[in-house]
């Protein structure tokens, strides 16, 4: 099995980035490593490691990177939450200072609002709408 393991989201400040992403979001901090170099490897989760993607938290090093915080993914909505339950997560966020952009909303894919991050990239919050049943083909009547 094959899986996108990190995502590495450019940061202005780990101690920030990591009180934001655990205390806002409920994310859990899975890593903070110091590197010899003075960086650190930062990954924070929404889940457990087997829950799916997580975010290697990377400080800016240079005008390039640090002009690209909060606009990692050119103004699009860059990055998808998923819950299992939208009324708490969107109020519990909320309730936290998350910066929601809109109200939620109801879409054929399931409920969802767009919120910003500490920096400004733009998630969703999203629980997906249940999958349709599926319908059995008739079986074919067999002629012989």
């Amino acid at each position: 099995m094959r899986r996108i393991a990190l995502v590495t989201l450019v940061v202005d400040d780990y101690d920030e980035a990591i009180r934001f992403y655990t205390e806002a979001l409920g994310f859990r901090l899975a890593e903070d490593e110091s590197r010899p170099d003075g960086s650190r490897w930062v990954v924070v989760e929404p889940g457990s490691a087997a829950a799916g993607t997580g975010l290697l938290l990377a400080r800016a090093k240079g005008d390039a990177q640090r002009g690209r915080i909060g606009d990692q993914t050119g103004g699009r909505v860059g990055f998808f939450l998923h819950t299992d339950d939208f009324a708490r997560d969107h109020a519990r966020m909320r309730a936290a200072g998350v910066a929601f952009l809109e109200e939620p909303r109801y879409e054929p894919y399931g409920a969802v609002a767009v919120f910003q991050d500490l920096y400004g990239n733009r998630w969703d919050l999203l629980q997906p709408a249940p999958a349709p049943p599926l319908t059995e083909e008739p079986a074919e009547e067999d002629t012989a």
